[in-house]
């Protein structure tokens, strides 16, 4: 009996997953790149090759790379020491699970080959959470975004929003979320059109720390 997908065309859902033991799983910047090449590339309904060397290691040029038919569109990522957060919506039938498959195996071959290693890297497939109201939607964009603050404080979650405030610079530079894209309204990995919201909401910085922060008030 074919498995239904639990994934539906349309919805939004808050996809996450971190290294096996929460080993760190980006250890310097071409970890970091490569994953986010790969979130470009994996993303396709075709077999698309990590071609870096062929674009004279240019790593904007990657994004250049015809891909056919997306799988889903991704709202928002960051990625952390030993996680990730991305926020996505399938656009065809079974999209996240392929995407996700793909894109997790892909990483893993390319981080056990380069650090000698066998086995798992990421803890079982991955998780999900179905976002079901569109205030909850603006709080994953603003999790999501805000989350580079807890290389600054562990118990970022905790803290007011004057301590989010110290850090608008440092999450507004951090070189490895989406927040970036919506910045510069350059959009290579990120896909924000089927995301029913306001992209000044998403650069508005004191929206984020808001939307963050009346969320965790409840």
């Amino acid at each position: 009996m074919e498995r239904k997908e639990k994934f539906i065309q349309d919805e939004f859902y808050h996809i996450f997953n971190r290294g096996v033991e929460k080993r760190t799983i980006f250890q310097n910047t071409s970890d970091y790149k490569r994953f986010m090449a790969l979130l470009y590339l994996a993303n396709s309904n075709q077999t698309v090759e990590f071609r870096n060397n062929s674009y004279g290691n240019s790593f904007n040029e990657i994004f250049k790379q015809d891909r056919g038919e997306q799988l889903v569109a991704i709202g928002a990522y960051c990625l952390m020491p030993n996680h990730f957060h991305l926020l996505l919506t399938p656009l065809v039938n079974g999209g996240i699970s392929k995407f996700m498959l793909k894109l997790q195996t892909g990483y893993s071959m390319y981080f056990n080959k380069k650090n000698e290693r066998v086995g798992a890297l990421f803890q079982g497939v991955f998780k999900s959470q179905y976002i079901n109201e569109d205030k909850y939607l603006r709080y994953i964009y603003a999790y999501i975004h805000l989350n580079p603050a807890k290389l600054k404080n562990s118990s970022w979650k905790a803290q007011s929003k004057s301590f989010l405030n110290q850090f608008k610079k440092f999450i507004s530079e951090y070189s490895y979320s989406s927040i970036q894209e919506y910045l510069s309204f350059d959009y290579k990995i990120i896909n924000p059109k089927p995301f029913p919201v306001n992209k000044k909401d998403i650069c508005d910085y004191n929206t984020i720390v808001d939307d963050f922060s009346e969320e965790n008030k409840e």
